[in-house]
């Protein structure tokens, strides 16, 4: 068996270590969403009727259209308030609430050390008219 460099493995745990702090958001269930939890909305449905095209889709004119939308204004850790599924509680950094319907939301759990991370350095923005919160 070769003989492994002593910077080598060095060089391999430092990257290792690295990664440590590294860390995916996961999808989640609704059902599996608990008060505390730090989550995140990954995307959205919208529903639009088919009137709003023209003879371009092969669908009756009163069906309903939906179409996954990925959020881009707001992207803030919300942390879970209270649950009566299909809708979900929540409050934002800067104090907010809203409700979110689950039917119509793909949710993602936040690690606890980032989601905090975040609330804190949102929390020290000062207010503005425009913003999300």
């Amino acid at each position: 068996m070769p003989a492994i460099h002593p910077k080598a493995t060095n060089t391999m745990n430092a990257r290792l270590q690295n990664r440590e702090g590294n860390t995916l958001a996961a999808q989640v269930a609704p059902e599996d969403v608990r008060r505390g939890d730090y989550i995140a909305v990954l995307s959205e449905i919208i529903e639009l009727p088919s009137f709003l095209w023209t003879e371009t889709l092969p669908s009756g004119q009163d069906e309903l259209i939906r179409l996954r939308r990925l959020p881009t204004e707001d992207r803030a850790p919300l942390k879970v308030k209270a649950i009566c599924l299909p809708f979900i509680f929540v409050k934002t950094p800067c104090g907010d609430t809203r409700t979110i319907d689950v039917r119509l939301a793909s949710l993602v759990r936040l690690r606890d050390q980032y989601a905090r991370t975040v609330w804190k350095a949102l929390r020290k923005r000062p207010p503005q008219r425009d913003a999300t919160c």
